[in-house]
């Protein structure tokens, strides 16, 4: 029986571990959080820094193949990892490239990737100039340790620069400045990536944020097959940009005169990809894994004509139980995960349901209606 290593034990780090004990995988969890949503679902949890040498290295020796739910993960360990024998997916050279987001831009632009323009910002001086140069509002952004909204602030006029300087922290980790994007609406795909180059990708979804944080995911999105076919060769040029291996969320922006722009990648299997554990006949999680293990890829078509995933997000402080499981009734065609958190949070994405339907419209009406029966103390 083959030994998956996973870096992280978040919800995504679940599902992980679901689609690999349906493989027949035994799973290990390094993690920092003594409780954490997969400890429930593997026999098998280390608590440690994965960012200590001798931590990782121990665990890395007791597993077979070694992946990650986040981003977090130092890239001078994956190299280290991969200095002992072991390969690490995503690589140390992917990390490298993606893991500092000015960096990520800086790799995706030189190779000819459309993205929003963007200047590094070294001290609060630097915004000014800047916003001359991109307008009001722009985005000031941490380059690292930033997701979900969390690391971004809005910089509308000269006079904000100093406070959005101070709001980041800006002289611990570095910043950098983007335009604001006038969009019609936010794309993302999934890109699967093998060792030998194959590449598949999943349906070109719509989603939709609230508060910056993704709360719909539309599949397939709402624009012409023509411009799905556009995003789908951009986010597949982007993974290849930084030499990916694995899942990769790939977020874009449909500009209002039909352009499409790489937002962000994530290296590792993603938030609007959920909806492939029940709309599409390989997940996500699965074909991750088949990239892990070397084995052939799955399809990536859809089950039926339509999806709508929703995120269950936190809107109280307290328990990470649901209240109400007892009298939940979820409709045919629907499919519901409840993350297991110790404690839900406003904004926490606590679980989240996805949908089947013939059209958009039903699928986004069963989902809602699920996603609505789900209370948290």
């Amino acid at each position: 029986m083959h030994v998956i290593g996973i870096l992280g034990g978040g919800q995504l780090a679940g599902m992980l571990a679901e689609a690999a004990g349906a493989m027949g995988c035994e799973v290990k969890i390094f993690e920092r959080d003594a409780v954490s949503p997969v400890s429930s679902l593997t026999g098998y949890t280390v608590n440690g820094d994965w960012n200590k040498r001798d931590e990782i290295l121990r665990f890395a020796d007791s597993v077979d193949y070694i992946t990650l739910e986040n981003e977090f993960v130092d890239p001078a360990i994956l190299g280290m990892l991969e200095s002992e024998g072991h390969n690490p997916v995503p690589t140390s050279r992917t990390m490298k490239l993606i893991q500092d987001k000015l960096i990520q831009k800086q790799t995706l632009q030189n190779t000819g990737i459309d993205v929003p323009e963007f200047h590094a910002v070294d001290s609060p001086l630097d915004l000014p100039p800047i916003g001359d140069k991109l307008g009001y509002p722009m985005v000031l952004k941490r380059r690292l340790m930033s997701y979900d909204g969390k690391g971004n602030t809005w910089v509308n006029v000269e006079g904000d620069s100093h406070s959005a300087w101070e709001k980041l922290k800006g002289r611990e980790g570095g910043l950098f400045a983007e335009a604001y994007c006038d969009y019609l609406c936010e794309l993302a795909t999934i890109i699967v990536r093998a060792r030998d180059g194959e590449s598949l990708h999943y349906p070109v979804v719509e989603t939709v944020q609230r508060n910056h944080i993704c709360h719909k995911v539309f599949a397939p999105a709402r624009i012409p097959e023509e411009l799905k076919l556009q995003a789908a060769d951009l986010a597949g040029r982007a993974v290849e940009s930084v030499d990916g291996i694995g899942a990769f969320g790939v977020e874009m922006f449909l500009m209002r005169d039909q352009r499409i722009l790489v937002n962000e990648l994530a290296p590792r299997v993603h938030n609007s990809g959920h909806y492939t554990i029940e709309a599409c006949e390989t997940s996500q999680f699965e074909n991750h894994l088949r990239v892990l293990l070397e084995r052939p890829l799955g399809s990536v078509s859809m089950r039926a004509p339509s999806a709508v995933m929703i995120n269950i997000l936190g809107s109280v402080t307290g328990s990470g139980i649901p209240r109400n499981m007892d009298s939940v009734s979820i409709p045919q065609n629907v499919g519901l995960h409840v993350y297991g958190k110790a404690q839900c949070r406003p904004g926490r994405k606590m679980g989240h349901v996805t949908a089947l339907g013939d059209t958009i419209e039903e699928a986004e009406q069963l989902a809602e209606e699920a996603a609505g029966q789900i209370h948290f103390e």
